[in-house]
């Protein structure tokens, strides 16, 4: 992949961090990731859905995923939803501005646009066929959930239309995309209150991105690992070498080439100062670890000595997070205030992840 295909535009909607503590924020509304690309994501692979092993969890699809190294293939996984009642509207890719962005997925009362991608096993495009909420339980269509009927109950079988693969199109919008705009339904899913990732969805995405075999470099789009019965957890890194590489964050266009300017001066000072912060911060524990080998410190120094390290990475990444937020949430008041607001989303409906072979 080339240097090129691989730039970053300073285009798209809202800024992304890529940190736990924003992903899994309750109460936060569908992030955009902070720039697009000039690649389109590969088309999805087939794969087959693992069968259902723990009961109220719902399935969400594989998609394609991306960092400066290119994209990687986030597994399909049966996963909790934060609270009974919810549903998963996946994320997708979508053309606008020049470049592919990013609209991420969240938990509703109500399935919202996922870009008309046919992700299978119940997502055709449209809406969620793979089953409903009935009171304070799950009810699995069995047409298309891979569901052990002998120890799950709550199954039925009802009728699915376009649950056959057609395409695998990855992504909405531009040259070969696909062609589908949000209906007035899917609009009000989008209006409506809902929640970002869960942290096992997290930490499944980050166990992904830190599995070399799940690059499409690697794998040619190709991945061995489609899916998953439960999501894949990763712990929290311990060091601030091992947080993950921070890429340039776009501040949101407002339509006011001033105003942006101005907006991605502040974010641009903001990603250079956290930059500095991570730095000394690994420079320290560089140096923690030096003096540790030449006093030749017990075990068990060396054990209080990683946590304390576990929790200064960790107190770093949320404090960027919040920084992060914080500056996202004056420029949209302040742009609020001015009479205009940011644009938000890819232009066509992003588009893509991860695909299923449908049933």
């Amino acid at each position: 992949m080339s240097r090129n295909t691989k730039s970053l535009l300073l285009r798209a909607a809202y800024a992304w961090v890529l940190s736990p503590a924003l992903i899994a924020m309750p109460g936060v509304g569908v992030a955009q990731i902070g720039v697009s690309i000039t690649l389109a994501p590969p088309p999805l692979p087939i794969y087959a859905q693992p069968m259902l092993t723990e009961e109220g969890a719902i399935w969400t699809p594989g998609y394609w995923d991306y960092t400066q190294n290119g994209y990687f293939w986030v597994p399909g996984t049966w996963v909790q939803p934060p609270e009974v009642g919810l549903l998963w509207t996946p994320g997708y890719w979508g053309w606008g501005n020049g470049g592919y962005a990013w609209s991420a997925g969240y938990w509703g009362a109500t399935v919202g646009f996922y870009g008309g991608i046919a992700y299978g096993y119940g997502y055709t495009g449209h809406g969620y066929s793979g089953g409903h909420w009935q009171g304070q339980h799950f009810y699995y269509n069995s047409a298309v959930s891979h569901v052990n009927v002998t120890n799950i109950h709550n199954v039925y079988r009802g009728s699915v239309v376009n649950n056959t693969t057609v395409n695998r199109v990855s992504f909405n919008g531009g040259n070969g995309g696909i062609r589908a705009q949000p209906n007035a339904a899917e609009q009000a899913a989008a209006r409506a209150p809902h929640q970002s990732a869960t942290s096992a969805q997290t930490q499944h995405r980050e166990a992904a991105m830190s599995n070399p075999a799940l690059s499409a470099g690697a794998n040619h789009g190709r991945p061995s690992l489609g899916a998953t019965s439960t999501p894949i957890e990763h712990s929290a890194p311990v060091h601030a070498s091992e947080l993950p590489a921070m890429t340039h964050q776009a501040a949101a266009s407002t339509g006011n080439a001033e105003r942006d300017s101005a907006n991605q001066r502040e974010q641009d000072q903001l990603s250079a100062n956290q930059a500095k912060q991570r730095q000394a911060l690994q420079q320290r524990q560089t140096a923690d670890h030096e003096r540790a080998a030449k006093q030749a410190t017990q075990s068990r120094d060396t054990d209080q000595l990683e946590r304390q390290h576990q929790a200064q990475t960790q107190a770093l990444a949320q404090q960027h997070a919040s920084e992060q937020r914080g500056l996202q949430q004056t420029q949209q008041n302040r742009t609020a205030a001015a009479g205009g607001a940011p644009h938000g989303g890819a232009p066509n409906g992003g588009g893509a992840h991860g695909g299923s072979a449908h049933k």
